[in-house]
């Protein structure tokens, strides 16, 4: 059973970064009950505002249930996330873990 990272990059607008790190932080606590394995949040090192959401699932059958499971709560601030961002920032990608034996 291979693992997924999803990662989302974006650059947020101009004084947004403390709502930014609200909205983040109760994120965060919506998915503990998710069928993550883990979810973080990195500020990009030398780039102001950008930050980077790494997601890891325990499998693919998890990563593709994942947005199934999604509450209105969780909706509404990724919603939130997405008004903060710097329009054409945002950029998405999907790492799945090879099985070297």
């Amino acid at each position: 059973m291979s693992k997924v990272i999803f990662t989302i990059q974006y650059e947020l607008k101009p004084d947004k970064k403390e709502e930014y790190l609200n909205v983040v932080k109760e994120l965060k606590n919506l998915l503990k009950n998710e069928l993550l394995e883990s979810y973080s949040v990195y500020e990009v090192k030398g780039k102001s505002n950008q930050f980077q959401e790494v997601y890891t699932f325990a499998s693919e059958a998890a990563y593709d249930a994942f947005d199934d499971n999604q509450n209105e709560r969780m909706n509404i601030l990724i919603n939130k996330l997405t008004e903060m961002t710097i329009e054409n920032s945002t950029k998405y990608t999907v790492l799945n873990e090879l099985e070297i034996n």
